[in-house]
């Protein structure tokens, strides 16, 4: 993992200042000499920089079978850049990192970031490499709305970009759940205003937040393939509080896995970030937010995804082709809702791996 310090202080989107900031990423595969063959992966809520297995680091990544050599975002062809986003727990600055003023971590102190910012760090780290332009923005769900930024903000600084499960605002249901999530972890007895302490952090709150989470990213079919009202390890009901089928067994481990990799501070800002995100509010209309776009695109949504739901998605759509702009849209039916894209990676390969082949010059 490489860490960018940025040399001057960061004026946020809501106007506040962050004085110190670093941002950490990770390359996989190498630049050319033309620095051309640049590809940035932006990664989704509580991802980070580590998409892949690598000479530095040979841990599997959350993308393992989707970037690597021969794989659909090839690393002996391109080099991938992923940068771990403003607000996080996982190597940039964030609510866990010690402000400069204080010589004590931020936790609530720390400003509200959005989506924006993210994208103007990541902007920070191309900018340091010395590429001029991106040949590629890639993102998935959360990742997605990074891109759609970039598209907006930087319309020169990538030929193409490849959004997978986003829309250009979160729908009235995906903000509820969040909402509750987020109220899981503050009303945990041990959240404390978020001056909880490592040792006693509000892991129930956390895992609770996880779980919801988690039901967002699975379909109605899925959790009936997978679990429907089967039982865990035992005949018939057990007529107590405590659980007795698979699917909740499933959610506990999910929480219990996650609050030993995340900072519920940390949740609670990146949670808040995507809730802020919309484009016609921003902008005025998704016209006018995407008027300024050059990049060449390709918009994927999955069926059976309810959280960014392919009618929301197909929204966007309509108003680029309206514009004119270079944009080609496909839905990729599958049964394993908006996490697809991590279960089947192979129907979005299909997809991905010859629009990026389209037009290649090393």
């Amino acid at each position: 993992m490489h860490t960018l310090t940025l040399t001057e202080p960061m004026i946020l989107q809501s106007g506040a200042v962050l004085n110190s900031v670093s941002i950490a990423y990770e390359l996989f595969g190498e630049l050319n000499s033309k620095k051309s063959n640049a590809i940035l992966l932006c990664h989704a809520l509580t991802g980070d920089s580590h998409v892949s297995s690598s000479a530095n680091n040979s841990h599997n990544g959350w993308w393992q079978e989707f970037v690597g050599p021969n794989k659909t975002v090839d690393t002996n062809k391109y080099c991938v850049i992923c940068v771990n986003i403003l607000g996080s727990c996982l190597g940039s600055t964030g609510p866990i990192s010690i402000n400069p003023d204080t010589q004590k971590a931020y936790n609530l102190s720390f400003p509200i970031v959005t989506i924006s910012d993210m994208v103007f760090c990541q902007k920070k780290v191309v900018d340091y490499l010395e590429i001029s332009q991106l040949y590629a923005v890639i993102g998935p769900s959360m990742g997605g709305m990074q891109a759609l930024k970039w598209v907006i903000d930087y319309p020169f600084a990538m030929k193409r970009c490849v959004i997978i499960a986003a829309s250009a605002s979160l729908s009235p249901q995906a903000l509820a759940f969040g909402t509750v999530a987020r109220q899981a972890i503050t009303s945990d007895k041990l959240f404390k205003n978020g001056e909880y302490s490592s040792d006693e952090k509000p892991v129930d709150g956390l895992s609770i937040a996880r779980m919801i989470g988690h039901i967002t990213y699975l379909s109605k079919k899925s959790l009936d393939i997978k679990f429907g009202r089967k039982l865990q390890e035992k005949s018939d009901y057990g007529f107590k509080l405590g659980g007795d089928f698979q699917v909740e067994s499933y959610l506990s481990h999910q929480g219990d896995k996650f609050v030993d990799r995340f900072d519920a501070n940390s949740y609670l800002y990146l949670s808040k970030a995507l809730s802020y995100f919309d484009l016609e509010k921003e902008y005025g209309s998704l016209e006018k937010a995407f008027e300024s776009v050059q990049a060449k695109l390709l918009i994927i949504s999955i069926s059976s995804d309810w959280l960014y739901s392919p009618e929301q998605i197909k929204e966007s759509v309509h108003v680029l082709m309206k514009l004119n702009k270079a944009v080609s849209y496909s839905e990729v039916f599958s049964d394993y809702g908006h996490d697809a894209f991590l279960v089947e990676p192979d129907k979005f390969s299909d997809l991905v791996e010859p629009f990026l082949e389209a037009e290649y010059v090393a």
